[in-house]
């Protein structure tokens, strides 16, 4: 009897007689679940549940709140596509109920099987107001033939997820919050799907990335993860965290014609307008360009008796150790934001007047404190020291690209590192990508030969990107790539070393972790290599114009 009731233990996660099928049905703590099957490019078979609520849907009087976790239901729930994208300014299936997250994963638990698989949940880019985790940004044909379960997922966007207006009425960070309950989910969840919940591995990209430096500091997310991947993006740097975003809440106000005077009448008025105007209203906020390419960001919230995202400043977090003591992996692409710089010189007005009105356009374009005189002076220095003495034209180009790329995400990644290495206990890998293929999120204008590699050219060889690239397989010249990048990211997520042991198609390369001594990081081109001193002649002048606290 002892054997029967442990054996029936065993297969209660999953409807077996579903495995082979098309669509399996998986046994969670919340309910079934119904997915759908589809293959790697070596052919091993994805089951992939699509579309999972993982909170209830924040409408009504759920807009501008913190997310509430799903209640469990007792229909077959049918994971079988995506969920809709949370709004912003274009895309398809958009809405405010769009609090999803995908899962995928090739072996499913059984009988005869108690071994379970490291998880990668990875947090989209976008700028905290745009794109999305659905599968046609973050296919899982090419992660799943490493022997990982992978979630992905939408959290709140732009105003409806950043609305801080420094009171209990709207303390903030509810899109940071959104990614814990997300967390909370696959703790409780990842082991129906075979997934293990104490090893778990955040990764994010751009927004998503910094979104991983913010969990590392965050009291919600301890816990939750053991191991974190920083993907061109970080809280560390230059970007001000500010206490509220008041200043915003105005502006979202005005532009759908809300009274923009208190607090309440904001919100009041912002919840009675329809979620698509609020992701479109995001062209209100432009004010050179395209810039700012972050409008929205975290805040420190005060304490109103919520469960805090964010208490203090990260740095300062760092500084102190209060954070999340696990193994780090953190880098840069080459060139991340060529194309901002290139769409600059190429338009002789928006050069002009970036030339003329510098101190005032460049604390937007490259995201640091704004209207002080400090502001000017970091205006002054940086212009001098990337882009010289002179008035900017067509050869200003080089210097405005590395501008961008430090700025916007370079600096505040180098800076984490630095302060992680000097006060974790657990190793921290740094990284550059450098790998040129044959696609690339930037090309010559008019033709279709790669720029360099810029930002997000690494998520290429992560993801299948079927809204953008064709699927690659193992002929193709990316192939290498994808096998590489994936291999370190699964070794990192299983022993928290991306290189555990030499191989062969890693280059035999062993990934030290960087130091304050040896300043070194792995170059992942066409083959991979140690190096030392990251562009640091750059980040000085950064660390000489934003002193540590």
């Amino acid at each position: 009897m002892l054997r029967l009731l442990v054996w029936c233990t065993l297969i209660s996660n999953i409807d077996l007689s579903n495995v082979n099928n098309e669509n399996p049905v998986v046994s969670t703590p919340l309910g079934k679940v119904k997915g759908t099957t589809s293959t790697t490019i070596l052919g091993k078979s994805i089951y992939s549940f699509r579309g999972i609520r993982y909170a209830k849907p924040p409408i009504n009087e759920l807009r501008f709140k913190p997310p509430v976790p799903v209640k469990r239901w007792n229909h077959v729930y049918d994971a079988t596509k995506d969920g809709a994208r949370c709004p912003q300014p274009s895309g398809n299936l958009i809405s405010e109920d769009c609090l999803f997250l995908n899962v995928y994963t090739t072996k499913l638990p059984h009988a005869n099987s108690k071994s379970k698989q490291a998880v990668i949940v990875y947090f989209h880019a976008g700028g905290f107001y745009s794109l999305t985790g659905s599968s046609e940004l973050e296919g899982p044909e090419y992660y799943l033939d490493q022997n990982i379960v992978l979630v992905t997922l939408n959290y709140r966007l732009g105003s409806l997820g950043f609305l801080s207006t420094g009171d209990e009425l709207a303390p903030g960070n509810n899109g940071l919050k959104d990614q814990v309950v997300a967390l909370r989910w696959v703790r409780d969840n990842i082991a129906s799907f075979g997934g293990d919940p104490n090893l778990v591995t955040i990764c994010g990209y751009s927004a998503g990335g910094a979104s991983v430096t913010l969990h590392l500091v965050s009291p919600m997310s301890r816990g939750l993860f053991h191991r974190a991947i920083g993907m061109s993006g970080s809280i560390y740097g230059n970007w001000p965290v500010e206490s509220h975003q008041f200043n915003l809440a105005q502006k979202q106000a005005r532009l759908l014609n809300c009274p923009d005077d208190t607090s309440a009448n904001i919100i009041n008025c912002l919840k009675t307008k329809p979620a698509e105007d609020l992701g479109n209203s995001l062209s209100g906020f432009k004010e050179f360009r395209k810039d700012p390419i972050l409008v929205w960001l975290p805040v420190i919230e005060s304490d109103f008796g919520q469960e805090r995202f964010l208490t203090d400043n990260p740095i300062k977090l760092l500084q102190k150790g209060d954070f999340a003591q696990v193994p780090v992996m953190a880098g840069v692409t080459t060139l991340e934001f060529a194309g901002p710089a290139f769409d600059v010189v190429r338009n002789a007005s928006l050069l002009e007047e970036l030339d003329k009105d510098f101190e005032r356009i460049a604390p937007i374009a490259f995201i640091y404190e704004r209207n002080t005189e400090n502001s000017k002076h970091i205006s002054r220095e940086l212009r001098k020291f990337y882009l010289g003495d002179g008035p900017l034209n067509n050869s200003s180009l080089s210097g405005l690209e590395k501008l961008y790329a430090d700025g916007v995400i370079g600096f505040g990644v180098n800076r984490g590192v630095k302060l992680l290495s000097e006060n974790s206990n657990r190793p921290v890998y740094y990284y550059r990508f450098s790998f040129k293929g044959r696609y690339s999120h930037f090309y010559l204008p008019g033709t279709q030969t790669p720029y360099g590699v810029v930002h997000h050219d690494d998520l290429i060889y992560m993801f299948y990107i079927s809204q953008f690239f064709p699927k690659f397989n193992v002929t193709s010249p990316e192939y290498v790539m994808v096998k590489k990048l994936t291999t370190l990211q699964t070794n990192f997520a299983y022993t928290g070393n991306p290189t555990p042991e030499h191989s062969a198609e890693l280059d035999q390369v062993h990934w030290d972790p960087f130091t304050k001594q040896n300043k070194e990081y792995l170059d992942i081109g066409q083959k991979l290599t140690m190096k030392k001193d990251l562009y640091e002649n750059r980040y000085a002048k950064w660390e000489e114009l934003f002193p540590l606290p």
